[in-house]
Order: C-alpha cells, then sequence, then structure tokens
C-alpha cells in the first residue's frame, strides 16, 4: 500500500516509508563495491589503487546532483503541503533541468582537465596513467550520476520511492554482469570496469527520468518548467549541506589517501579503500533514512502541522539510536569476512584492513544523528545551518585530528579520525537543535 507524505506516522510506518529508499543506498554502495572486489582480485593492485584515489573526485560531481535534489525536495515537499500542486511540479521540472545542464557543463570541464585532477590526487607514473583511463570513461556520464542522485530525492517526495530501488537494482545488476563480462572474458581491465560503472550511472539517472517524462500516477510529472532563478538559487543553497559533505568527504579522503601514503605507502591506500567501500555499506542506511523523512519534515512543515512535525522529530531519534547500535556490531564482527572478499591471499593487506576498520567503525554508533540534523535542517529550508553541521563535521573535525593523531598514534590515528569527528560532530548537531527548537517547534 502506497504511504502518504501527509499520513501521521508510527515507527512501523516509518520504516516502512524509508525501507526503499535505505535499501537503494545499501545497493547502491554494493555494486560500488563491485569494480573493488573485481579489479583487486583480478585487474591489479595500482588499478584497485586508481579506482581509490579517483572516486572521491567523481563524488564531487555527484555531490551537486545531491545539492538539487535535497534542495529542492525541501521546496517542492513544501508547496505540496502548502496545498499548490501544479507548482510544485514546475519547480520539480526546472529543477531537474537545471541538473542536466550543470551537469553537461561539468563533463566537459572534466574530460578538458582530467590528466590535470588526476595529477592533483597525487597520482604519478603508472598509477597516474591508470587514474586517467578510468576517469576518461565515467567523465562522460556525470550528467546521468547527477539526474540518479537528484532522483534519490525526488522520488520520495512523489512517494514512489521504490522507483529509485528499481532503477538502482537495475543498474547494479548491469554492473556486475558487464564487469564480469568486460574484465573476465574480454580483458579489458580497469577500462572494462570503468564501462561496467559508467552503465549503472546511466541506467540510474535514465529510468527514472523516463518515467517522470511520461504520464504517471506520483505527485510529479516533468513538464513546462517555472523559470524562477530565486528558487534555483534558494535550492543551491538549501542543498548546499550536501553539496559540501560531499566535496568535504572526497576531499577529506583524499587527503587520507595522501597522509597514508606517507606511513603505509599503497598498501594503506588499498587497506582504507576497503574501509570505505565497506563503510559506506552502513552509512547507506542513515543516507537511506534521511531521503525517506525528508519530504515528510518538508510538507508537515509548510502544511504548519506541529504536532506531526514533532512526532516525525522524536520517532527519527529512536530510529537513529538503535540504527547506530545495531551498524556498529554489525561492522565489527564483519571486519575480517568483509576483507576477505577484497584482499583474498594477502594476509598483510587483510590484517590492516580489520584493524583500521575495527577502530573506523565506533564512528557508526554517533555518526547518523549530525547527519540526520544536517538533514533536518535541510527539509526545513535551513540550509545555512544544515551547511554549517555539514562542514563542521565532515570537514574541520576530521582534517584536525588527521593531522594532529598520527604524530602520537601512527597509522591508527588516521583510523581514529573519523570517530572523533563524529564525537565533535554530535555536539554541534545538538547545539544547533536546541538552539533552533523555538522557530520551528519541532519539540
Amino acid at each position: 500500500m502506497r504511504i502518504k507524505i501527509s499520513e501521521h506516522f508510527t515507527i512501523k510506518k516509518i520504516l516502512r516509508l524509508i525501507l526503499p529508499s535505505s535499501a537503494m543506498m545499501v545497493f547502491i554502495s554494493v555494486y560500488g563495491m563491485v569494480d573493488g572486489i573485481f579489479v583487486s582480485n583480478f585487474v591489479g593492485e595500482t588499478p584497485f589503487a586508481a579506482v581509490n584515489l579517483t572516486w572521491p573526485m567523481i563524488m564531487i560531481f555527484g555531490g551537486v546532483g545531491f545539492m538539487f535534489g535535497t534542495g529542492g525536495n525541501a521546496i517542492i515537499s513544501r508547496t505540496i503541503g502548502e496545498g499548490k500542486k501544479e507548482l510544485a511540479n514546475k519547480y520539480f521540472s526546472l529543477i531537474v533541468y537545471a541538473t542536466i545542464i550543470t551537469g553537461i557543463l561539468l563533463s566537459i570541464i572534466a574530460l578538458i582537465f582530467n590528466r590535470r585532477l588526476c595529477m592533483l590526487l597525487g597520482a604519478t607514473g603508472d598509477l597516474l596513467q591508470n587514474c586517467v583511463t578510468y576517469c576518461k570513461v565515467i567523465f562522460p556520464c556525470i550528467p546521468f550520476f547527477m539526474l540518479q542522485n537528484v532522483f534519490q530525492s525526488l522520488t520520495a517526495t512523489a512517494e514512489k520511492p521504490k522507483l529509485s530501488l528499481v532503477a538502482t537494482i537495475a543498474a547494479g545488476i548491469s554492473n556486475v554482469v558487464l564487469d564480469a563480462l568486460f574484465i573476465l572474458v574480454f580483458k579489458l581491465g580497469l577500462f572494462g570496469a570503468a564501462l561496467g560503472t559508467a552503465s549503472t550511472q546511466v541506467l540510474g539517472g535514465l529510468i527514472p527520468l523516463v518515467y517522470f517524462s511520461k504520464h504517471n500516477n506520483s505527485l510529479l510529472r516533468l513538464g513546462k518548467p517555472e523559470i524562477d532563478f530565486h528558487i534555483l538559487a534558494h535550492t543551491c543553497t538549501n542543498g548546499m549541506s550536501e553539496l559540501i559533505s560531499n566535496i568535504t568527504l572526497s576531499l577529506v579522503s583524499i587527503l587520507y589517501n595522501l597522509e597514508i601514503l606517507k606511513i603505509a605507502g599503497q598498501l594503506g591506500v588499498n587497506a582504507y579503500g576497503i574501509v570505505m567501500y565497506v563503510s559506506f555499506i552502513f552509512i547507506a542506511i542513515y543516507i537511506g533514512y534521511t531521503i525517506g523523512v525528508a519530504p515528510v519534515v518538508g510538507y508537515n512543515y509548510g502544511a504548519q502541522n506541529i504536532d506531526e512535525l514533532q512526532n516525525v522529530f522524536k520517532k527519527s531519534l529512536i530510529i537513529t539510536a538503535f540504527m547506530g547500535i545495531l551498524a556498529t556490531l554489525s561492522s565489527e564482527g564483519l571486519a575480517r569476512p568483509f576483507a576477505m572478499i577484497f584482499a583474498a591471499g594477502d594476509e598483510a593487506l587483510i590484517d590492516m584492513t580489520v584493524h583500521g576498520f575495527r577502530i573506523f567503525a565506533l564512528a557508526f554508533l554517533l555518526g547518523g544523528f549530525s547527519m540526520f540534523a544536517s538533514s533536518f535542517f535541510t527539509a526545513l529550508g535551513n540550509g545555512p545551518v544544515s551547511a554549517a553541521i555539514a562542514f563542521l563535521r565532515t570537514f574541520v573535525f576530521q582534517i584536525l585530528p588527521l593531522y594532529i593523531l598520527p604524530r602520537f598514534l601512527g597509522l591508527d590515528g588516521i583510523w581514529a579520525s573519523m570517530v572523533v569527528a563524529e564525537v565533535l560532530g554530535i555536539a554541534v548537531s545538538a547545539a544547533f537543535l536546541i538552539g533552533k527548537r523555538r522557530r520551528y517547534s519541532y519539540y
């Protein structure tokens, strides 16, 4: 049965609402691991390092899509809550078309500066050439990657969260099949892995684009846009926290790689890459939750339904706490099995990965609260507060321990940096939630 964003939500109903979004994000993280598994086991260590070095940069471009999606989602859901459904569709169309145009421009720029961008990541020699090879296949698909990220948010607002899940599953299956075909059968190596990933981005963006272009029974449909640069600007500022999160997380990943290269060399970069692949499975659950619940927050705020806004806020804190405990316990137990998937037979890499991941995983206990707080303020239309939480948590609070802790703890200091960042992040999130409670009346 279709759940409407205007309903009263129990914990059970919230979980039903966010299940497709969380499943979608987990599935994205799983098929994102496919390249790493195939490349690490069947192509080589240097190509695997190339994927690990370049992926944070690729995620920056995807982050622009998240910005349009989450920022626009708050505007569209609030407009629906105000009873202006026709205007909401015009805003929806404007945001989708703006994403396509922006994606094309970024794709052209990225292709022109491909080699220079890879050099900025610290790649040289064979590693540099592998990075360039991977990126020249991925960069033309930036518009589709951005659309995929936009629709991850907007399908929830359209009350069609399963649509993105279907698109993601189709993309993931194609990635697995094409990776096996291009790498194992046609022996295309890293180039084949890039082709497999490119296919997932095209399908992930194209399927929902076609759906919304035609007549459908959702709340939204592509049509003639409302050309309103104020709305576009508000979309960007409101969704800035998601863009900042992607940019800063990507920059931090690059800095992590550079620091790890100094301490543990390419083996350390590969261990960090595995940790990030696996950790995103758990982080994806939090992201899926925020995507699923954001339209409900935006709708009830627009409709001035304060009782339901308070209800969703309180239940979200309970669910987030439960997810944090479950994610931490699961990740501690699954550290070695996951490491062995990527590094079968390489005991040194397995041991380094397991040790690092068990320290890193402690961050999952608290990280969901800050992610929810940032997304919550985005849904309320308060982009600056959301961006402040995201910037402090994903950049400032990670950079400081990254350059301080290794001086005393060596490689363990790098793994522990994320834990320190999450402790500081939850303190800032709590301060903002307490400070803004009277303005929004969410408790």
